[in-house]
């Protein structure tokens, strides 16, 4: 019989100690959490509904310096996998287009099923534990906390201990440095899936409206005259006081804080017309020009947009709201077109590792064997969850590699190897 611990209690921490359970119930399973409750953070996931996997499960929907290491991993553990798991635990999925929910639609739930199988496989867990200091010695592990006078011995140890996002909830980044200390390297942490600020925020006064964009991102300080996209997503987006939001913003802001960490700038151009080329814009507003003549500009764009956005882009064009539609030159029309197409917003930061709901960066992939997840740097210890280099976009895509790496390093640490598919 080994002593298994894991530190971190969310859903990779969770799932590590279920599937090491499972696998052999003789292993004794300690978790060790340093909030004060085991799975905090799933209850605000998917606004509260966890939206805890996707049917379309594929590279493309994760990010990565090792990115070829992740399939890896999800061909052994992956939807359907994610889905029998769950509904062992009693969970009745629900399908939305391809997003799996609890039919309940509560976080709450997810949270609670997993911590009912813990109580019911007589997993050990304790709350409010900081573990300041891991040490491997010749007998396995020796885990020191900020209790006085209170180290824990492990033969086997599972580090699932989150990233940096949202430490209110329990990711403070302390797993990095327990990582460090038992020789591995990281990939530069940046907050991902986070609203971003805007240097001169020249939509501040629209703050509160939504609208459907088109967002892309490139490096505003390549001189190149043709910026090469970095990434882009449509749907729709937030505009802040001090920036933008919303779900397309979200999956490009990992690229804008790569970007800002490399002493670059990030620039995202809005597309407030993503169904229709310039020239099929420029054609479609000249032809409602017919009985509008009349009209000031601010009323000819009624029924397009929203009316403090109308505001805000015809200020950025250099176009005055009561100059009648009539009076409206070549060189106007250029300008709004460009505006409403094309419109720049150079991002001077990212919202902060607070408002992130996950990380980008982390330890290294390439020091851990993907079929395990142990260790290539030392024995008997395993990572997984957002502690390593792995970020996905919005759709359950981070929860699933929470899952996915947690089972495997479960089953490992007890002694069974996952066999996948």
């Amino acid at each position: 019989m080994a002593k298994i611990v894991i530190i971190g209690g969310g859903a990779a921490g969770m799932t590590a100690a279920i599937a090491a359970a499972w696998a052999d119930p003789s292993h004794e399973i300690l978790i060790l959490e340093h909030k004060n409750q085991l799975g905090k953070k799933l209850l605000s996931t998917g606004n509260g509904r966890c939206n805890f996997t996707n049917a379309y499960m594929e590279k493309e929907c994760f990010y990565s310096d090792s990115k070829d290491v992740i399939p890896c991993v999800l061909d052994k553990f992956g939807t359907d996998e994610t889905l029998d798991f769950f509904r062992k635990l009693g969970v009745y999925p629900k399908d939305r287009n391809g997003y799996y929910y609890p039919r309940s639609d509560q976080a709450q739930t997810i949270q609670r099923l997993l911590i009912l199988e813990l109580k019911a496989l007589g997993v050990t867990y304790k709350t409010d534990i900081h573990v300041t200091e891991v040490q491997r010695n010749k007998k396995g592990f020796r885990i020191f906390t900020d209790t006085p006078g209170m180290s824990i011995h492990a033969d086997r140890l599972i580090l699932a201990c989150g990233g940096r996002a949202a430490a209110v909830l329990g990711s403070d980044g302390s797993g990095y440095t327990l990582a460090k200390m038992l020789g591995h390297s990281l990939v530069p942490v940046v907050p991902a899936l986070v609203q971003l600020k805007v240097k001169s925020h020249p939509l501040a006064k629209a703050s509160g409206v939504r609208t459907e964009t088109k967002v892309e991102i490139f490096d505003g300080s390549d001189t190149n005259n043709h910026p090469v996209i970095l990434g882009s997503d449509t749907g729709e987006v937030q505009i802040t006081a001090y920036g933008i939001s919303g779900i397309p913003v979200f999956q490009i802001s990992r690229l804008a804080a790569k970007l800002l960490y490399e002493k670059k700038t990030p620039v995202v151009r809005i597309d407030f017309f993503p169904g229709m080329s310039e020239e099929e814009l420029k054609s479609y507003l000249q032809k409602r020009t017919q009985n509008r003549e009349t009209y000031m500009v601010s009323e000819f764009l009624l029924g397009l947009l929203n009316q403090k956005l109308i505001t805000v882009l015809l200020k950025t064009a250099g176009i005055p709201e009561k100059l009648y539609v009539k009076k409206l030159k070549t060189p106007d029309w250029d300008r709004l077109i460009s505006t409403l197409k094309r419109l720049e917003l150079v991002i001077s930061d990212t919202n902060g590792f607070d408002n992130a709901q996950v990380c980008a960066g982390g330890v290294n992939l390439t020091e851990i064997a993907s079929d395990t997840m142990e260790s290539r740097i030392c024995k008997d210890l395993y990572l997984a969850g957002e502690l390593l280099d792995v970020d996905g976009i919005c759709g359950g895509y981070n929860l699933q590699w929470a899952w996915a790496s947690g089972y495997l390093a479960g089953c490992a640490a007890a002694g069974k190897k996952n066999t996948g598919k």
